[in-house]
């Protein structure tokens, strides 16, 4: 979507709001100037404001296109902070489509994607961490994953970015002061007090990037690959951990050729996982492009669990030099056939994959590794960029700690300070180039 060409909030759009395809109900969006003049030639009714109202929807030939609810939620008392009525019509893509017809006929038109968020951004009905949080909301996989995005909505990232920014302000206005009076020398006491702040505040953004980053990790979720030389159980983990049938197991080496995946959920956290083929020597051509396959899907992953047999005691477990040793766990499987006992043991854990005992300790090695030293609440989700910005406001938050050190400029303390404030005021949207605006909200789908 073009920000650009979506920034005309007089405009009238509309669009379909609910999934695709037939079912009871559709709901059909219009916001915009004029919007209650339009829903009343559609409806020939009056719409009191956030009042259901049951009304035929005639099309601009006068003939009748459905019987169904109108709602009009009165400018800035809305979604938009635009005049917005919605049309509740059956859930049959003809009728949704006639009343879309009808719609632009009197002068609306067909919104972009996302353009109803935008137009809440832009009246400042959310910020620009709550709108992305509609489209996460809406994505989630997980229950995990949608509460969080649930609380990110309600402002829970905000909230923290604007405590900070509270404090950030606050500093710099005692620094600025500062500067207003330069015939002043500021005193040792001064300086103390500022540095104090300035510390305090780069431990607040530590804690807070920390939380960005597992937020991040639990919106985009995280990819694991079972590898291993064939016949260590490779199939029967996936199939375990899937908890279906999807990979079929056998005694034959080399059964598995193309990478099978299966979205799981682990303890909130959405996993795409991968069965690859048993990686070895060999002269099969199908079997030579399936191994190939294996190593492009182990390169790419986050977590490499390698399979070995621990019933084969005697066979000494290694791993080619080329795989990621900082993504690995050491699965021994098949301790069913020894006198070993399901456990953890640092990244070497002991599981049978046939009986599933050893599950639940390779769950919670699996979670220890996707969040490392990182343990914590998630009280919001986060993208790439929120972690960007966090750190770029920390370097300058850390830069002008070195600047309060031996010779004090305050001009390059205070410029740092600027700065951060900038970086960190990028995340909420207050300060936001155009062409950012519209790759975020090209993600979002038509009619939100």
């Amino acid at each position: 979507m073009s920000f650009s060409a979506s920034t005309q909030p007089d405009e009238p759009i509309c669009a379909v709001a609910t999934p695709l395809g037939r079912g009871a109900l559709a709901i059909v969006r219009l916001s915009g100037y004029q919007a209650l003049k339009i829903a009343t030639r559609v409806t020939r009714r009056d719409l009191p404001p956030r009042q259901a109202t049951c009304a035929n929807f005639y099309a601009d030939d006068d003939g009748l296109i459905d019987q169904g609810i109108a709602i009009y939620f009165q400018s800035p008392a809305s979604f938009t902070g635009e005049d917005l009525v919605e049309f509740h019509c059956h859930g049959n893509p003809v009728v949704s489509g006639l009343l879309l017809k009808t719609l632009c006929a009197h002068g609306s038109r067909m919104a972009s994607p996302g353009e109803f968020s935008l137009r809440a951004f832009i009246n400042n009905k959310i910020d620009l961490t709550q709108a992305e949080a509609i489209a996460d909301l809406i994505n989630s996989t997980t229950e995990q994953n949608a509460r969080t995005a649930a609380r990110s909505l309600q402002g829970a990232f905000s909230a923290r970015i604007e405590e900070v920014l509270d404090k950030l302000v606050e500093i710099r206005i005692h620094v600025e002061a500062h500067l207003d009076f330069a015939d002043e020398a500021i005193d040792v006491q001064q300086v103390k007090q500022i540095h104090g702040k300035l510390t305090e505040l780069d431990l607040q953004l530590t804690e807070l990037s920390a939380q960005a980053r597992r937020g991040e990790r639990l919106q985009t979720g995280a990819t694991i690959a079972i590898a291993g030389v064939p016949n260590t159980g490779k199939s029967s983990l996936f199939n375990a951990l899937a908890q279906s049938e999807i990979a079929i197991v056998t005694d034959i080496p080399g059964t598995t050729r193309d990478p099978l995946s299966a979205d799981i959920d682990i303890r909130g956290m959405p996993v795409r996982l991968i069965d690859t083929a048993g990686l070895r020597e060999t002269k099969d051509a199908v079997e030579i492009k399936g191994i190939q396959r294996a190593w492009q899907a182990v390169s790419q992953a986050d977590i490499i669990l390698w399979l070995v047999d621990a019933s084969q005691a005697e066979t000494e477990p290694s791993v080619p030099d080329n795989v990621d040793e900082n993504k690995l766990l050491w699965v021994h499987n098949k301790i069913d056939l020894t006198r070993i006992q399901p456990g953890i043991q640092a990244n070497h854990i002991y599981v049978s994959a046939s009986t599933k005992a050893g599950l639940q300790h390779l769950l919670e090695g699996i979670i220890n590794r996707l969040h490392g030293s990182e343990q914590g609440d998630t009280p919001f989700l986060a993208r790439r960029r929120h972690l960007i910005d966090l750190q770029r406001a920390q370097e300058n938050i850390q830069l002008a700690l070195q600047r309060m050190t031996g010779s004090i400029d305050l001009e390059l303390v205070a410029e740092e300070l600027r700065m951060a404030q900038q970086a960190l005021r990028e995340i909420t949207g207050a300060v936001t180039a155009d062409d950012l605006l519209g790759r975020i909200f090209s993600e979002f789908c038509i009619g939100k």
